[in-house]
């Protein structure tokens, strides 16, 4: 996420609730970005066909070029978006074990979008088969900046993952609501929940969130970032199972979060984190 810092603001009414990818994110009543590399018009378009559902699995039979083997442990599903290693393109990177195919439904989904698939590879390693694409925006030929577009981009590949291995439903935050077959324990926000700062740098630092994963936490994450004023950089989000990890490289007036400041932002994510049900409006 290279980065220019621009300002804007969507703000809903008290009654309204935050929709990213067809799905209710509770508790954004006002959203406040200090945006990555270009202003953002002050209403968020996405292409004409971006209208994303949240389909309900499909059965075992119906599956993306993959195989999966019900009689094998269901492996943990890997969702990366990396923002700091290209700096012309998105890179997204899929896990699901050795199950994944070529994964034409999920290029065709990120095409709904409006964006393009630029380039993908495959790679294996012992944690399975890495399925690797480089996307940017249609519109533009460069790569996503827009929070609620990263989001949107996460959360579309993680339903067609339900659809078309709907296995993976057990192993998902999501398959609670979407998949065939419900998560079989909840997570403890207040145990999963992990808050660090590092320096990075003369001019930055490097903000690490790890916390129980739930539809649109990448905008509510940024939110919290930049309502006390620190600029989001770049960073990399991934999804892991029933876990979310976000990393992001940010500074305060072009320096480093100084120690008093780093204490605000992680009282303030904690606070955030650990109110899962509670809406703004209900105050």
């Amino acid at each position: 996420m290279a980065v220019a810092v621009a300002s804007g603001i969507l703000r809903l009414s008290p009654s309204t609730r935050a929709v990213v990818c067809g799905l209710p994110v509770p508790r954004c009543c006002s959203l406040r970005f200090s945006l990555f590399a270009a202003p953002i018009p002050s209403k968020i378009r996405y292409h004409p066909d971006a209208a994303i559902t949240a389909p309900r699995a499909a059965s075992p039979k119906t599956v993306e070029d993959g195989s999966p083997n019900e009689t094998d442990t269901v492996p943990t599903p890997k969702v990366i978006i990396d923002q700091d290693s290209d700096p012309d393109a998105t890179i997204v990177e899929i896990t699901f074990g050795d199950r994944l195919g070529s994964l034409l439904d999920t290029m065709k989904s990120l095409k709904n979008l409006g964006l393009n698939v630029v380039k993908a590879n495959v790679y294996l390693d012992s944690s399975g088969k890495h399925n690797k694409f480089a996307i940017t925006r249609t519109s533009t030929g460069r790569k996503v900046h827009d929070p609620e577009l990263l989001e949107a981009i996460r959360l579309t590949i993680i339903n067609n993952m339900l659809e078309y291995h709907p296995e993976s439903s057990s192993q998902l935050a999501l398959g609670a609501a979407f998949g065939v077959e419900p998560p079989g324990q909840e997570v403890d926000v207040d145990i999963a929940t992990h808050i660090d700062v590092y320096d990075d740098g003369p001019d930055r630092s490097l903000l690490v969130v790890e916390t129980a994963d739930y539809p649109g936490l990448l905008v509510d994450l940024v939110k919290i970032i930049t309502d006390i004023d620190i600029a989001v950089q770049s960073g990399e989000f991934d999804t892991e199972g029933l876990l979310a990890k976000a990393k992001f490289h940010i500074s305060y007036k072009g320096k480093p979060i100084i120690k008093p400041l780093q204490q605000v932002l992680s009282n303030s994510l904690r606070y955030f984190l650990r109110r899962p049900t509670t809406e703004e409006a209900s105050f």
